[in-house]
């Protein structure tokens, strides 16, 4: 398995539109960076939040999962609360090639807040906004910025294709766009 440069990103988003809308170089100035890197993409994170809270008293079970558990708030910016987290998704549109397995790892720049970032691997053929899982994991608010990046894919090429797919399995998180919540 090989770890896939930029030269190999661009193209498969340019060429099979891998990554839509893709930034081909990395954007800084003034903003936590976001665009393409040496060996990986650093996505943006979306408007759209989905805040965790207690107001309800819900219990948060992945097997019945309850809208109740949560808030939505769109905007420029999302407070997480202490001790929390939202779910929230990335501005871009991903299509993974049979033979890729893509990995999400979290900004440092969130990282040293105490800001953790979780996303699955997106598997072989899977395609659509990707769901992120954001920890606040310290005892103060945290603040978080849409149109900004928020994590960095790395693109990982086997030696082969796998037997079966995430399109040939057909997974439930196919397709998806904004935020996906937990399905059985």
């Amino acid at each position: 398995m090989s770890i896939m440069p930029d030269t190999w990103i661009r193209r498969m988003a340019q060429d099979s539109a891998m990554i839509e809308p893709f930034v081909e170089s990395q954007r800084r100035e003034g903003v936590i960076s976001y665009g393409l890197s040496s060996y990986g993409y650093d996505a943006r994170l979306a408007d759209e939040f989905k805040i965790f809270t207690n107001v309800d008293n819900a219990l948060v079970d992945p097997k019945v999962f309850s809208d109740q558990s949560f808030v939505t708030r769109q905007g420029a910016t999302c407070i997480i609360p202490p001790n929390s987290f939202v779910l929230c998704h990335t501005i871009e549109y991903f299509r993974i090639p049979r033979d890729v397995l893509v990995i999400c790892l979290g900004k440092s720049t969130y990282a040293r807040c105490g800001l953790i970032v979780n996303v699955t691997p997106l598997e072989p053929e899977w395609e659509g906004q990707v769901t992120i899982e954001i920890s606040n994991t310290t005892p103060l608010p945290a603040r978080i910025y849409a149109n900004e990046g928020i994590c960095q894919f790395l693109f990982l090429q086997g030696s082969a294709p796998p037997e079966v797919s995430y399109a040939d399995r057909k997974g439930k998180y196919m397709r998806q766009r904004g935020v996906s919540l937990p399905k059985l």
